[in-house]
């Protein structure tokens, strides 16, 4: 990991010339590119700090010193987020509101999926969803855009009639999640603003956030009772989409035949008339 740092920030140092940082250019120059000097000047730190840190020496580098880096070096997304794993072992924060632009390609794939799925972003805002998604869970299109909050709905307005040890132990999960994500938020306000609201609104909510529990994971198995199809089981799983690092694609895949059927029977009111 050392060695692939000190190679990583050598050829980022190389590629840029001074002229394209505004430095004067240096009359005898021994190599291409920016000098280790330059970047620790521009970078606000000491040239034996950054000459640890390129040497790929074993330190402790705060957030904030390596936005300062990746910024003079003008690092990509990708690389910025590549040298914060080689540095901290994890990617960055995301900043509010990166890369939710739903890509044609991801509408088309949950559009073209045969089992409930939904987009959401760090916030569980639900950004797009299938059609089985509405006949199975809920449809969204009878929510205001700015109502349709997977978090807010689950304390607020439960889909089904789940009983109360079933939702505890669905909303301990799904806010062991939340609180991950709420980490990597990159600060956003609105991510602020609904914790705050929902800790006004809802005592559950308060006293669930307040405890420690956490969960990288997305796995989880969520059962409720369907008005036209009963008992449901589903297993959730959740896969986040290459460049788009603030979405999740949520599939809802059945647990159990009776769920399976249903499912079925879902997906065939979908077809044409003609090729039922």
């Amino acid at each position: 990991m050392g060695r692939q740092r000190a190679e990583f920030l050598r050829s980022c140092r190389a590629r840029l010339q001074p002229a394209d940082l505004g430095l004067p250019e240096p009359q005898r120059r021994r190599t291409a590119g920016l000098r280790r000097e330059d970047v620790a000047a521009l970078s606000g730190v000491s040239v034996a700090w950054y000459t640890w840190l390129e040497q790929g020496r074993e330190m402790r580098v705060s957030d904030h010193m390596l936005e300062r880096i990746s910024n003079t070096l003008r690092l990509s997304p990708d690389e910025r987020t590549y040298l914060f794993s080689l540095v901290q072992s994890r990617p960055p924060q995301l900043p509010p509101e990166s890369h939710t632009e739903l890509a044609p390609e991801l509408v088309r794939t949950v559009d073209g999926l045969s089992v409930p799925t939904a987009v959401l972003n760090l916030r569980w805002d639900v950004l797009h969803w299938n059609r089985l998604q509405s006949i199975l869970y809920r449809d969204y299109n009878n929510l205001a855009e700015n109502r349709r909050n997977l978090i807010e709905l689950l304390f607020d307005r439960p889909t089904s009639t789940q009983d109360l040890a079933s939702f505890e132990i669905t909303a301990r999960r799904v806010l062991a999640k939340l609180r991950v994500d709420f980490s990597r938020s990159g600060n956003d306000p609105q991510f602020h603003a609904l914790i705050r609201r929902l800790e006004t609104q809802s005592p559950l909510f308060r006293s669930m956030w307040r405890t420690p529990e956490i969960n990288v994971g997305s796995y989880g198995l969520y059962r409720f009772r369907h008005p036209l199809f009963g008992d449901l089981a589903f297993e959730h799983t959740s896969y986040v989409p290459e460049d788009h690092p603030a979405l999740r694609m949520v599939l809802c895949m059945p647990a159990d035949k009776v769920t399976r059927e249903a499912v079925e029977k879902a997906v065939a009111s979908l077809r044409p008339a003609a090729a039922r």
